[in-house]
């Protein structure tokens, strides 16, 4: 039976591992993605960091990704910027894979 322990708790180490490394690139994501939009915004400076914590705390809001895309396609649409709901999902997309690069790398 010590075999069977040793390796569940070897799977929930993993486990809680993997999740906190998903926890970090998604924050990561959030972040990058709020400094992108700044900068299509034409915000500088601190305005950039500034909004991309609000992005970041955005994601508390519901489970999922859904409230960020929210703010960050409203704030742009409102800014005046022409960008397609589309066209953040993949800018999403790209930089989550870029923090989970950079998370797993141990940047």
């Amino acid at each position: 039976m010590t075999t069977f322990d040793d390796r569940e708790q070897a799977f929930e180490k993993k486990f809680a591992l993997d999740q906190e490394q998903e926890f970090k690139a998604t924050a990561r994501r959030n972040r990058a993605l709020g400094q992108w939009a700044a900068g299509l915004m034409g915000l500088e400076d601190a305005r950039i960091e500034e909004y991309a914590k609000a992005v970041v705390k955005s994601d508390f809001e519901q489970p999922g990704d859904e409230d960020v895309l929210r703010k960050v396609f409203e704030d742009l649409k409102g800014s005046g910027v022409a960008v397609s709901e589309g066209e953040v999902r993949m800018k999403m997309a790209e930089l989550l894979a870029q923090a989970r690069e950079s998370v797993r790398a141990g940047e």
